[in-house]
């Protein structure tokens, strides 16, 4: 016993035994058996199956014990090979007498069935029929139920590990071992379901060879030893149960363990604990108590049995009293404090009418209570949880996925998980995005309606509740499910409100990429690339270029959404600069006009017109003589007013056909005009007009600044 537990304490040791281990089982088969070892083995069968039985039973789960299927198999065919090693012992040695099949089959079939084999018999074939039609059959259909039930809930547990990614309640890490425990039961399940035919196979196995036995025994004894068919008989029906018992108690043993693992619940506790925590219930057992001291008191009854046993029953609900009632005080206070939103502390008692016992660490606060590190933060009033429940079909965790990897896809770099969160301060349909600890945006969605925004061809006002739409500011409409049919008839887009807010979100993650990337992320970019552009990345960082010098470029670029997806022409073109610019805005302006064809293949595909909207020729002048170094551009406040207003009108009419504007300026405007906009809300995209390729259509829709009067150019406010 001492060397077996050392050997499975030692890995690399019980996987060189355990070939040759399963090479003697087959060899078993074959070759013949001393008695000793014959004896030793039976032996060790029985301590095998009693071993699993006891794992089985202190496993907390079933995954905890997932190599059963496995010890199943090998325990089955080990014993099959004492059966085939007995068999032959019983039939060319059984006319010597009770001992010629070696002690321990003499032992069962003297102690056990008392000499007796037609009560061997009996009580073999009651053992096989527990075994085959009762533990057997049903541990079969639990494994075959389970691993149907599993196998389909395998794609649902992999997407709402994922929702738990997008949501940030997951790191990478956690994912990855969810999806692997999710695989790994899959598979468990299913290799129990074979493996509960391996125990089937047995107990019908063991009828077979008893048949074979008692026979092929009775032909040989009276044929070639000349033993009467009474001597015979006796004789070898005696060996063939004790062989039989000793092969079927084993058996039982292993079925008990695989109904117990196929039954079993995942739990924190063991078997016994589970079953213990659940039936101690103090008022399922006073009525237990109450039935048999009524039944210990009618006559005819064994009176005194019966209430000896309502007094035991009696004394498990005394004892059981306090458990029932502080675990059914717990449930709810447990079931509130899941309800408690994860972005919200709990409430810590004021400092009057606290009980003076109270504990200090009741109401200390740790640092994750005042601070959040996730990146970008959507918090939900209470009214929008179901659009993030898969329960009640919520789309918006997915929709969320979809737009990070457009919008990675798109700026260059991958942007971080969002971290939903139900916050009980917002109102109900009030939804906030948070970019690291600023807000910013906050809008209402209603979960029961779908946003109506309105066409080109529509005529008609629907009856809803009116509003801007949060991504670009057009005239909507918030209907009922059931006027999307009218609504779609006028030329209305109607859109889903998990839609509208995952919109919004891509809008602000465009918006605020810049504030999503840092020194770690650019040297995660700088790493990748180096494993196809070694050299240019040793060139470049942090010889030429330091790291948070990149950086600061990368983000200016992001500022005003370019791209930074060709990181090789990046390094390479801030190589060509060294020496030369070492401001990192002056480093993106200058890489803006290598860069600009791909954010233009982003507003439109390459055989598409480009929708420009440009400033007239007097309102230029003006605002380039109205830029002051690093001040910037300063204007009059009623000539503020105009340009966005103009600006505003002309993007609200593209956008409503579908296409996005793009405002050209000249080369020394651009960089104050866009600083301009931006400061006053304005999202457009500004270009110069020598950042336009050559290869791309473009058609004027707008020119800002045509009615506009003159306006001095100093006197006015900076934005």
């Amino acid at each position: 016993m001492v060397a077996l537990v050392r050997a499975a304490n030692r890995p690399k040791l019980g996987a060189s035994l355990l070939p040759v281990g399963i090479l003697a089982v087959v060899a078993m088969m074959v070759l013949p058996l001393p008695l000793v070892l014959l004896d030793i083995f039976f032996v060790f069968n029985i301590l095998l199956s009693l071993l699993v039985l006891m794992v089985a039973l202190y496993s907390y789960r079933p995954l905890d014990f997932s190599s059963f299927p496995s010890v199943l198999l090998i325990a089955t065919v080990f014993r099959l090979a004492l059966n085939v090693a007995s068999t032959r012992i019983v039939l060319t040695e059984g006319h010597t007498g009770s001992g010629a099949a070696g002690q321990v089959i003499e032992a069962f079939g003297n102690f056990v069935i008392a000499g007796n084999f037609a009560v061997g018999i009996v009580v073999f074939l009651i053992l096989v029929i527990i075994n085959l039609v009762v533990i057997t059959k049903g541990a079969g259909r639990v494994s075959e139920v389970s691993a149907r039930f599993t196998l389909d809930a395998m794609p649902g547990k992999q997407m709402a590990i994922d929702a738990d990614l997008n949501a940030g309640l997951l790191t990478p890490e956690q994912a990855r071992a969810r999806r692997a425990e999710v695989g790994e039961e899959a598979d468990f399940y299913g290799a129990m379901d074979g493996a509960s035919k391996f125990v089937k196979g047995d107990a019908i196995a063991g009828i077979l060879i008893l048949i074979a036995n008692i026979l092929g025994g009775i032909i040989i004894g009276t044929s070639q030893h000349g033993l009467s068919f009474g001597q015979a008989s006796e004789t070898y029906v005696l060996l063939s149960i004790g062989d039989g018992l000793v092969a079927q108690i084993p058996s039982l043993l292993l079925s008990i363990a695989t109904a117990i693992i196929v039954t079993r619940v995942a739990s924190t506790q063991d078997m016994a604990g589970h079953i213990g925590a659940q039936i101690g219930l103090h008022r399922a057992w006073v009525p237990v108590a109450a039935v048999m001291a009524i039944m210990g008191v009618i006559p005819g009854m064994p009176n005194g049995l019966f209430l000896t046993f309502a007094l035991a029953a009696a004394a498990v609900a005394w004892f059981t009293r306090d458990t029932g009632e502080t675990e059914e005080a717990a449930k709810p206070a447990a079931l509130g404090q899941a309800a408690r939103p994860s972005a919200l502390p709990a409430p810590s008692s004021g400092s009057g009418g606290g009980s003076a016992g109270g504990s200090e660490t009741s109401n200390a606060i740790t640092p994750e209570d005042v601070t959040d590190y996730a990146p970008i933060t959507i918090q939900i009033g209470f009214g929008l949880i179901p659009l993030i429940e898969e329960t009640s079909g919520g789309a918006l965790v997915s929709r969320i996925t979809a737009i990070r990897r457009d919008a990675s896809k798109a700026m260059g770099f991958v942007i971080p998980g969002v971290r939903i969160r139900d916050d009980m301060g917002l109102p109900t349909n009030t939804y906030r995005i948070r970019i690291r600890q600023a807000v910013v945006a906050e809008d209402v969605a209603y979960p029961d309606r779908k946003l109506a925004l309105p066409g080109g061809g529509t005529i008609r006002k629907l009856r809803g509740i009116e509003v801007k739409d949060p991504s670009f500011g057009l005239d909507a409409v918030w209907i009922q499910p059931h006027q999307q049919t009218e609504a779609e008839a006028d030329d209305y887009v109607v859109v889903e409100p998990a839609s509208v807010i995952a919109t919004h979100l891509s809008q602000m993650l465009y918006s605020h990429a810049a504030d999503l990337i840092g020194a770690d992320d650019v040297q995660g970019l700088l790493e990748n690339l180096e494993r196809v552009a070694p050299t240019l990345v040793e060139s470049v960082v942090p010889k030429l270029v330091p790291l948070h010098v990149l950086t600061a470029v990368l983000r200016s670029l992001l500022t005003e959404r370019m791209p930074i997806a060709d990181l090789p022409r990046i390094l390479e073109d801030l190589a060509g600069m060294s020496g030369r610019v070492s401001d990192p805005q002056d480093m993106a302006e200058a890489l803006r006009r290598a860069l600009a064809p791909q954010l233009l293949q982003q507003i439109a595909p390459l055989k598409d017109s480009l929708h420009l909207v440009t400033l007239s020729s007097p309102l230029e002048e003006l605002l380039v003589r109205s830029v002051h170094g690093s001040a910037g551009l300063i204007v009059d406040d009623g000539l503020t007013r105009q340009i966005l207003t103009q600006i505003n009108a002309a993007e609200e009419a593209l956008v409503a056909k579908g296409s996005q504007p793009v405002v050209v300026v000249s080369a020394q405007l651009r960089r104050a005009f866009a600083a301009f906009l931006r400061a006053h809300g304005v999202s457009a995209i500004v270009m110069a007009v020598s950042e336009l390729p050559d290869n791309r259509k473009i058609e004027i829709a707008a020119s800002i600044g045509a009615q506009l009067p003159p306006a001095a150019p100093a006197g006015g406010t900076k934005p």
